[in-house]
Formats: C-alpha cells, sequence, structure tokens
C-alpha cells in the first residue's frame, strides 16, 4: 500500500515468508536467525519517557528512579569477569545505563565513543608503581576514620568502587576496551561508524565475559524526508547488526549469546505533510537473534496498514522479560526499594517462551 509503504523497496530474506525493508540487504540475508517481534506496543509515545520505559520496563516517576535492564541482569546474576566491568553502555546517554534504586554498584560503565575505549584506566606514566601505591596507602589512612564514622550505604558503595577501579587497572583483561587490536577487514566489515566499532567492542567484550552490552544508534526521528533519512541510518544498521550475528556464529558464539534490537516505540504508518513519520508507539517491530530463540521466526501480527496490533501483544516490560528469560535470570524474582516497595526485570510481565526453540 502506497500511502503507507512510500518509496521503500521490500525483498525476500534468508527466511521463508518472511519480507523487511529493502534498506536493510545484509539483516535480510541472516534473517534464518533472528526472531522478529512485530505486535511491540508501548504506552510512551515521548522519547524521554518511552527510553525510560525501555530501558527499565517501568514509566518515570519523581519519587524514584528505576534500574536500568543491564542493572537488573548484574544484581540477579552478578559478573563472570570480576576484573572488568559487568555491564558497559556505548554511545548512548548515561541515564540509561543506570543502577536506580539498586545503587551504582549494579550501573553500567558509558562509553561515548567504541574508538576510544576506556578512558583514564592506566597509571599515569609519570607516577611509578612505588608512588602510586604509597598515595594509595595515605588515602586509605585519611579515610580510614571517615569511613568508620559515617556508615551509610552510599558511602560503602562509592568505597567499593574505588576498591573496583583499582583492580580494573591491573586487569589483563583491559585489551578487551581496545578494537585496534581487530584487524582492518574486521573493523572494515562491522562499518566504519561509531555504531559498527561499537557492535565490534560489544564482541569483544562478550568473549572477555561482559555480561551485558548496549550499543545506541540514535537519528531515526524523522518528522522530515523519513525515506532520504532512514535509508541512511538503516545503511549503518544493516552493516552492524548482520555483521555481528554473522560474526558471532562464524565465532560459534551465537547460540550463547543474545541480539536484541530495540527501540522506544515506532513510526506513523501514515506519511506526513513534510514526507515524514512521526511518533507512533501502538505498533512497531524490535528483533532477537542467537541466544536461543527461533531463527526465521516472527512472533505477532498488525493489521494490514500497521495501525493497531492484531495478535502478539508485546510491551517493553515483556520484551525485557524475555531478554531476561533468555539470559536465565529469574524473572519473577522480586527486588525490594529502600522504601520497601517491590519490583521485577519487567514490571511483572511475562516473557514471551513462544520464540524460544
Amino acid at each position: 500500500n502506497q500511502d503507507v509503504q512510500g518509496p521503500t523497496p521490500v525483498i525476500d530474506t534468508s527466511a521463508d515468508n518472511v519480507q523487511i525493508s529493502g534498506f536493510l540487504p545484509k539483516t535480510a540475508a541472516v534473517m534464518k536467525h533472528i526472531t522478529l517481534f512485530r505486535g511491540m506496543r508501548s504506552n510512551q509515545g515521548a522519547h524521554e519517557q518511552g527510553q525510560y520505559l525501555l530501558h527499565r520496563s517501568y514509566a518515570p516517576r519523581g519519587t524514584i528512579v528505576h534500574p536500568s535492564l543491564g542493572a537488573w541482569v548484574m544484581r540477579l546474576s552478578g559478573r563472570r569477569n570480576t576484573t572488568i566491568p559487568g555491564f558497559v553502555s556505548i554511545g548512548g546517554s548515561s541515564e540509561n545505563a543506570t543502577g536506580g534504586f539498586m545503587g551504582a554498584k549494579y550501573g553500567g560503565v558509558p562509553l561515548g565513543n567504541a574508538n576510544s575505549g576506556l578512558k583514564d584506566s592506566k597509571r599515569a606514566h609519570s607516577v611509578s608503581k612505588e608512588a602510586f601505591d604509597r598515595r594509595l596507602s595515605l588515602a586509605d589512612k585519611m579515610n580510614a576514620d571517615f569511613h568508620g564514622r559515617f556508615k551509610q550505604k552510599q558511602i560503602k558503595t562509592y568505597h567499593g568502587l574505588y576498591d573496583e577501579a583499582i583492580k580494573l587497572m591491573t586487569s589483563e583483561d583491559l585489551k578487551a576496551f581496545d578494537i585496534k587490536h581487530e584487524d582492518n577487514k574486521v573493523r572494515d566489515f562491522y562499518g566504519n561508524n561509531s555504531f559498527g566499532q561499537g557492535c565490534l567492542l560489544a564482541r569483544r567484550l562478550v568473549e572477555h565475559q561482559v555480561r551485558f552490552v548496549e550499543v545506541n544508534l540514535g537519528g531515526w526521528d524523522t518528522h522530515n524526508d523519513n525515506f532520504v533519512a532512514v535509508e541512511a541510518r538503516c545503511q549503518i544498521l544493516d552493516q552492524a547488526l548482520a555483521g555481528l550475528i554473522s560474526d558471532l556464529e562464524r565465532r560459534g558464539m551465537l547460540d550463547s549469546t543474545l541480539v536484541a534490537l530495540g527501540t522506544e516505540f515506532g513510526r506513523t504508518p501514515d506519511i506526513n505533510g513534510n514526507t515524514g513519520r512521526d511518533h507512533f508507539p501502538r505498533a512497531f517491530t524490535t528483533l532477537m537473534a542467537g541466544g536461543g530463540v527461533k531463527g526465521g521466526f516472527v512472533y505477532g501480527e498488525t493489521d494490514r496498514k500497521a495501525h493497531t496490533v492484531k495478535e502478539g501483544i508485546v510491551t517493553p516490560g515483556m520484551f525485557n522479560a524475555t531478554i531476561g528469560h533468555a539470559l536465565g535470570l529469574p524473572t519473577e524474582r522480586v527486588v525490594t526499594s529502600p522504601s520497601g516497595r517491590p519490583f521485577t526485570i519487567g514490571d511483572e510481565a511475562k516473557p514471551v517462551k513462544e520464540v524460544f526453540a
């Protein structure tokens, strides 16, 4: 239907009876590994609120800061590699990597750019190891009385993060953050842009037992010139997403690694007067690959013009609970906030178990 589809081409994929946008040819080639959630629905139609809900399963409230999904993973499963962070966020807002009421201990490490690696993680060359150790010893002595008199949780958390930073500085696995170790052909395979290199860094971190990595790609707010802008963003997304899935498969890592692609809401099926599309939380699509999900599978369906979900509604909370289930987390586990309120990883939503093989 041209009044909805516009000039976007449609192509077949490596999965039977599954078609997607012609702007995503590389993703079409790996669709045999992907489950599409075509019945996504949110109740938040503004960016800030929608992103909050997507990352945390809860709507924003003025009285509490909810933990992000990565913080839930850290709280319920812990780190595999205890010398480097277990939750890393690349290219997105640091607010989406917060530990919320769980505390900074479970929050993510935000990286602005994959090429920059983890900044300030090495001892300055001008400071010898002996001088560094001496300064640490002096700092501990100066802080000992303070820590003894003030035993609040926040102070303990800060001191714990200080210790973690020292451990990180001496970790052999710091090299995981340096994508310069990758062959140029591999780097080109992911795409010579921040998102592509972020996905490459994500693969390196997963290889070093980092449990949860998020990579952000903005620029989809296409109220104007939708088809030009979306085609350009899709070129970046297509190469990086397909590259990541292919690389994980080639390395034998795809079955044990879940790749999830989400967004705060979709865009209107109807094309506006500026050849653009506006915010549309009532029906949109997300996907997962690897991690035990079915390949070449579609869950959910909209009406013919994608105005509403006909069956298989999936909320952000359900999507997050499904991620948790794939990671082996107890998705019904209740975590109590400092004020005594109960919370779960998906706001009591159940995982969509039908998408697993």
